[in-house]
């Protein structure tokens, strides 16, 4: 890898200034011919796709420059598919670093995309990459935003504005020893732009070279307007800016804490700031960073020593000596110390290695003004390309070049039909010279009935048809449109033709899914930019976000999920200040989701989940994330609550079946209780009836037996009377 070790310094600004355009002049010249295709190539996209001598040429055959611009929807098509959904990064810990944080630092580039209007600049990029054959994405920080506090943001660059090494041979420029972005500004836009350099700006001095190459295209009232074509664009008041981007060597100290286990990389300003910082010693071994946790350990001593006075005291008197003797004991002295960092590093308790990293140098100036230099957290360059078809050289081609001559063709076609189509509907007659009166043939012909006179000497006039033109003519121009669409990687059905789909919805699906591998070696191109973007913007959100910093991401099922870094707690059982995802440290790879941004088919994806979800593979809230449902949280916590409510409803159910089940048995012994009330009823009624039967039977025998004695004794009295009393009667029968 080519790396700049510039002897420019910060000191000598004019060297520097002058440097930076001697390499501008120097850059533009070999793109040159690069510069003028791709305007060409932005002509065509745009629908300027005749030159002027052309229009001219048809124009005199009576013709009209007809443009069926088949590149523009090709593109738009292309743009489309590939920028559907948000990109999507997975971050792993390197070496040791923290899980958690890297789940955060995801979180964080989704929200770098979100508050830099990604979509629009990846769409910007993609558009530049399939016209221009490069779209470029610039990684950089905006100290101003959210209050103060800084952001990590992205935004599209146009590949005319800039300016690469000629000797690069990387698709990412890696190798390049110079990247140079330069533009031209009205003094009110760059003294806006940088108001902190107003006088600098205010008297600078520019040569202003607008640097926009010729193509001889014709400007037509349906084509794209460039303001140089109507007047827009003067020298007055114009300044050229510039910001250069170079690699050099910066010493950095590696510093090893004993008593932390922490490992830091230092510049040299973080190394000056890092020698001051105090430290305290405690009896000589424990080494505290932080005045607040010598304090509440000085706290902790003085309550353990009053424990211990307090437990002294109460011994003596128990034993009936004088607690004065525990009271006047004194509590002994702590013995801290207060160092900085540089007597620990003297004590050898913090090892030091000096060592030099690649970084990156950026450099602002306008015109020949210099404005300010910065050493970026990264050894790659922030200006981010994705390469359409590389060529070895910083000037790739592009898919709208490969395409323009077939596009030239379907114009020229289109021409002629309509040129023929015009002429077949007026007739052509050859006259003989002299047979006929031309003034009233020309007034006369086109009435109905008419006679007109003719000299049949000079010969009858002559119809002439004109000859049609070959089907192959519309076939060649629909296979020209066949040729576009396949050169960007389409097909029919991408564009919405559904005649040629399928029959069945799986098949089209099929289709769909094959028919999308052709987009994918572009696709790739694409995410490589994007994972270098990431990559960058890591080191420079772990260098912005030093402070707690509280964040609000826009999941892809479109729910909110808040963060927090940098987060300092404090262990309630310790003391110690701790920092919750702390996220400057570490260090961080990128894992790019390859085919994250291609569209899905949501139909075929929920159905996908939902038959995974059915057969118990996943739970209902990975359904809910495939679905366009914007409140998942809030629908994911009513049906807890009404799932909770069944479950309620279900207990109360069995409560109130168990209630039923004791009623029932309590139906039951109570029937079974009156049924045996009447039983002992009968029985008493039975025993009454009985006794009464029995007391009845009683006085029947005794009312018989009464009867009887009285019969006989009547009997024996008559007898008597009648002196007939039986022998051997004695009346006891």
């Amino acid at each position: 890898m080519a790396m700049a070790e510039s002897n420019i310094k910060v000191t000598d600004p004019k060297k520097l200034v002058d440097e930076t355009q001697d390499l501008y002049q120097r850059y533009s010249t070999k793109r040159d011919t690069w510069a003028k295709h791709v305007k060409e190539d932005r002509e065509f996209r745009l629908g300027r796709q005749w030159t002027r001598e052309q229009e001219e040429v048809l124009k005199a055959r009576g013709q009209a420059p007809v443009v069926v611009n088949r590149i523009h929807p090709a593109v738009e098509a292309a743009k489309s598919m590939i920028t559907a959904n948000r990109p999507s990064f997975r971050v792993a810990p390197r070496e040791d670093s923290d899980n958690r944080v890297a789940q955060v630092i995801s979180a964080l580039l989704s929200y770098m995309y979100d508050i830099s209007d990604g979509r629009t600049v990846v769409r910007t990029m993609v558009d530049d990459y399939y016209v221009a054959g490069m779209g470029l994405i610039q990684v950089y920080q905006d100290p101003l935003a959210d209050m103060g506090k800084g952001e990590v943001k992205i935004k599209d660059i146009d590949p005319m504005d800039v300016y690469i090494d000629p000797n690069s041979r990387d698709r990412l420029f890696d190798d390049a020893e110079n990247i140079i972005v330069s533009r031209l500004f009205t003094k009110a836009q760059a003294e806006r732009l940088y108001p902190m350099y107003k006088d600098a700006i205010e008297n600078a001095n520019s040569d202003v070279d607008f640097n926009s190459p010729e193509t001889g295209r014709a400007t037509n009232d349906y084509a794209a307007q460039f303001p140089e074509d109507v007047g827009q664009v003067t020298e007055q008041d114009y300044i050229r800016g510039y910001e250069r981007y170079f690699k050099v060597r910066v010493p950095k100290r590696r510093v090893f804490e004993q008593f932390s286990g922490d490992e830091k990389l230092l510049d040299e300003a973080e190394w000056e700031r890092y020698l001051a910082q105090p430290a305290w010693v405690i009896n000589g071994e424990q080494i505290l960073t932080d005045e607040e946790q010598v304090q509440q350990l000085m706290m902790q001593m003085q309550q353990q020593f009053q424990q211990q006075q307090a437990q002294a005291v109460a011994q003596l008197v128990e034993q009936g000596g004088d607690p004065n003797t525990a009271l006047e004991t004194p509590m002994p002295e702590i013995p801290i110390e207060q160092v900085t960092f540089a007597d620990l590093i003297q004590k050898k308790v913090i090892q030091v290695v000096k060592i030099t990293v690649e970084r990156v140098k950026m450099c602002a100036m306008m015109g020949d003004a210099y404005l300010y230099s910065r050493i970026l957290p990264t050894d790659k360059y922030p200006i981010v390309p994705a390469v359409n078809m590389h060529t070895r050289t910083p000037y790739p081609t592009s898919d709208v070049r490969m395409v323009k001559g077939m596009q030239e063709y379907i114009n020229k076609t289109r021409s002629l039909i309509i040129a023929h189509a015009t002429t077949s509907t007026n007739t052509k007659i050859l006259v003989p010279e002299g047979s006929v009166d031309m003034t009233e043939f020309e007034e006369k012909w086109a009435q109905p009935g008419v006679a007109i006179p003719f000299d049949p000497t000079d010969g009858a006039p002559v119809t002439v048809q004109p000859s049609p033109l070959p089907n192959e003519l519309y076939s060649n121009e629909q296979t020209a449109k066949n040729d576009i669409d396949h050169q960007l990687g389409l097909y029919e059905m991408m564009m919405g033709n559904s005649s040629v789909a399928p029959q069945t919805y799986k098949a089209t699906i099929s289709l769909d899914e094959f028919g999308q591998r052709k987009i994918k070696s572009k696709l790739a191109d694409i995410e490589a930019a994007l994972t270098r973007v990431a990559e960058v913007a890591i080191p420079m959100m772990q260098q912005l976000f030093t402070g707690e910093k509280v964040f609000r991401v826009v999941q892809p099922n479109n729910s909110l999920s808040d963060y927090v870094v940098n987060k300092r707690l404090v262990d309630d059982k310790t003391g110690e200040i701790e920092v919750f995802n702390d996220i400057t440290v570490g260090m961080y790879d990128v894992v790019y989701i390859s085919g994250s941004t291609l569209p899905t088919n949501r139909y075929a994806e929920l159905e996908f989940y939902m038959d995974a979800y059915q057969k118990g593979l996943i739970d209902r809230v990975e359904v809910l994330k495939k679905t366009e449902v914007f409140d998942i949280e809030g629908v994911m916590q009513r049906q807890d609550e009404i799932a909770q409510l069944q479950g309620a409803l279900e207990q109360a159910q069995e409560q109130i079946k168990g209630l039923k089940g004791d009623l029932q048995t309590r139906d039951r012994e109570a029937i079974n209780l009156r049924k045996k009330v009447e039983v002992e009823k009968f029985k008493s009624d039975l025993d009454g009836v009985s006794n009464k039967a029995k007391a009845a039977g009683t006085l029947f025998g005794k009312r018989l037996d009464d009867t009887l004695a009285n019969e006989k004794r009547d009997i024996s009295s008559r007898l008597k009377e009648m002196s007939l009393t039986p022998k051997g009667d004695t009346g006891s029968e």
